[in-house]
């Protein structure tokens, strides 16, 4: 039995929450459940399994929405961000106290995953001899699930070769149950053959899915490196409530800071400027306000378009992505929040952005191309998917290939339908998992996902 999840965003609460506990809570619930109907096979009987495999297929662990990147000042000697040196005693030190703020804050909701990799959480009833479960019982089989990290595009630190860094995943390791080797967290399936072999024995192909997106993976650099979405995320989204906070102090109306630091779970992300002006009006009631804190957002995003590692990403004679967000953020300096919002509504009616998916990168893995993958697995868009790929025509299903997004464990502000432009947000959580079995486990059943949401 094999299980994925992606996408869960931990922090370290300088930014916007990471899911409750009770996200973890419900998770193993559901797993006990699974790894008990896993254990019927496909001859009817009832043979309990003795272990699990969960793969953390990257973005779990999230440092890089953390505001402790910012106590360095630009053009002094300890200067650092995620794009700066990672062989800096800084870099690996701020990562590291980054790393244990993001653990000690969601402490309750890894020792859940650290009490199933120790076998305390899935106990399943022994077979009797009639190969059916006994209820009667006193003992137990205790199943051990070994927990694999893949790294994303927001915990791809963890992927950086070196001692320091071999100390911080150490301790991740300790503190969340992993069976990871010894070294950097893999990127890529190959990097890692025994994890390789194990999703091959499920006839399963998995990325995080960044590759494809040109905003948050550079493929000429590699994973060990930052992307133009690490700059905007912490030069502009972490640091935005930090300069209001650091500039207006105890004159700003109670509980606003707080909302701003929220910018990172509005979905879509185009209605970010929609949840700033949004969130001005409703605690300060001020135009004049919303002016001057709409200018912050202007500086910043004029400071950002100027970063060296920005300019060093302008193609010379080609239309490219820091020319797109350069147009974009002139555009938006030269209106107010109100016009923002309405550009931001018109972009979103017709890039569909909750509509965005892989699928067609998956039609190009070799793994599909040579049908050694029946399921082709990505991450990253937090847009859970079930996508039929390939059949070969025959009703046993032996051959259908099929292309799944993991979604996300995230607390969501999503926009409201009934009329945008009131600004109105609803929240809530979700929790995606996909379940993949063999050896006629599950009384022979091949995939389940489950994907939910709740406040």
């Amino acid at each position: 039995m094999l299980v994925i999840i992606s996408d869960m965003h931990l922090g370290d609460g300088t930014t916007a929450s990471s899911i409750s506990p009770s996200a973890f809570h419900l998770f193993s619930n559901r797993l006990r459940e699974t790894a008990y109907y896993a254990s019927f096979r496909r001859d009817g009987s009832y043979r309990p399994i003795d272990s699990l495999d969960l793969l953390l297929m990257g973005d779990i662990l999230d440092p890089l929405h953390s505001t402790l990147w910012l106590d360095t000042a630009p053009n002094t000697a300890n200067y650092t961000r995620p794009w700066t040196d990672t062989g800096s005693p800084n870099f690996a030190q701020i990562l590291s106290e980054t790393t244990k703020a993001i653990l000690d804050v969601n402490r309750e909701s890894l020792e859940i995953l650290q009490q199933c990799a120790n076998g305390e959480i899935i106990l399943l009833p022994p077979a009797n001899a009639r190969g059916e479960p006994d209820p009667y019982s006193k003992e137990h089989i205790s199943v051990r699930v070994r927990i694999h990290y893949m790294v994303g595009n927001h915990d791809w630190y963890y992927h950086v070769p070196g001692n320091a860094f071999d100390e911080i995943r150490n301790v991740i390791s300790k503190s969340m149950g992993l069976c990871n080797d010894f070294g950097p967290f893999p990127y890529d399936l190959d990097e890692q053959p025994a994890l390789r072999e194990i999703l091959a024995s499920y006839r399963v192909f998995a990325r995080h899915g960044d590759y494809y997106d040109k905003f948050n993976f550079n493929r000429e650099k590699g994973r060990d490196h930052a992307t133009l979405g690490d700059v905007f995320t912490m030069d502009v989204c972490n640091r935005y409530p930090v300069e209001v906070q650091k500039r207006y102090g105890d004159r700003l109306p109670s509980g606003i800071i707080d909302c701003l630091r929220r910018i990172t779970n509005i979905r879509p992300a185009l209605a970010a400027p929609l949840w700033i002006s949004g969130q001005i009006k409703r605690h300060a009631g001020s135009a004049a306000l919303e002016t001057e804190l709409k200018a912050i957002w202007d500086n910043l995003c004029d400071e950002f378009i100027q970063l060296d590692v920005v300019r060093e990403e302008d193609k010379a004679f080609k239309f490219d992505i820091v020319d797109a967000m350069e147009l974009l953020l002139k555009i938006s300096k030269r209106t107010s929040f109100e016009t923002v919002n309405d550009i931001v509504l018109w972009v979103r009616d017709r890039l569909h952005e909750n509509e965005r998916s892989l699928v067609g990168h998956a039609l190009h893995e070799p793994a599909f191309l040579d049908n050694s993958a029946r399921f082709i697995v990505y991450g990253h868009t937090h847009h859970h998917e079930i996508v039929a790929l390939d059949s070969d025509g025959e009703p046993s299903l032996e051959q259908d290939q099929f292309y799944f997004n993991s979604g996300s464990w995230r607390s969501y502000y999503n926009l409201a339908v009934k009329d945008p432009s009131e600004q109105k947000f609803v929240r809530y959580q979700t929790l995606t998992y996909l379940t993949f079995y063999k050896d006629g486990e599950r009384a022979g059943q091949l995939f389940e996902t489950w994907s939910g949401a709740y406040i």
